[in-house]
């Protein structure tokens, strides 16, 4: 017998690995009394900032928030600021001048601050880095808790491009300092909307 069998037969014969019923996932996760305003505390933490309004004040919100702003992209259709539609575009670097864009998200998850976009109205997700500001529109029923519950409401079966985005661009890479706005959007707010 080989040295390499004498070890394969110990390991064998020492096996005490037993059959153990595997812990149940359900209500895994944590879980948030106040969504929205978790989500706020997260984005907050990373640069950004949510609001939540009626759907109603979407362009007096907007347009306080941003008075200066030229060229804006918009793809929310309850907003009516959009003077520039990035679809048109066959060349994304040709949106390189929005000044600010207003996107649709699909559900933000208050555990990290993060919204995951995955809109098929936008035809160039380079929209979502190159404008100077961004502004993400999401309803407030769409706020849930972790990313457990997030992955739940992910199509893996339908391909195409989707992010999950948390605030404006920043880096700490630099001398561990955070920069905000040092490769993509100077600043970012989440608003929620309520009915």
């Amino acid at each position: 017998m080989t040295s390499k069998e004498k070890i394969l037969n110990a390991i064998r014969a020492n096996n005490v690995v037993q059959d153990t019923t595997l812990p149940s996932y359900e209500n895994f996760g944590i879980t948030f009394e106040n969504k929205f305003e978790k989500f706020s505390e997260m984005i907050e933490s990373v640069g950004g900032k949510a609001l939540l309004i009626n759907k109603a004040d979407l362009d007096k919100t907007i347009k306080e928030l941003y008075p200066n702003e030229n060229q804006i992209s918009s793809n929310v259709d309850s907003c009516s600021l959009g003077n520039f539609d990035a679809n048109n575009e066959d060349d994304p670097h040709n949106l390189k001048g929005v000044d600010l864009a207003i996107v649709k998200g699909n559900f933000a998850v208050a555990e990290n601050g993060a919204i995951w976009m995955k809109n098929k109205d936008n035809r160039h997700r380079s929209l979502y880095f190159i404008a100077q500001n961004i502004v993400i529109v999401i309803e407030e029923s769409n706020i849930i808790n972790n990313m457990h519950e997030a992955y739940e409401r992910i199509n893996f079966d339908n391909k195409g491009y989707g992010v999950f985005i948390s605030g404006p661009s920043k880096t700490a890479d630099i001398e561990q300092s955070l920069v905000i706005g040092a490769h993509g959007p100077k600043s970012g707010y989440v608003i929620f909307t309520k009915s």
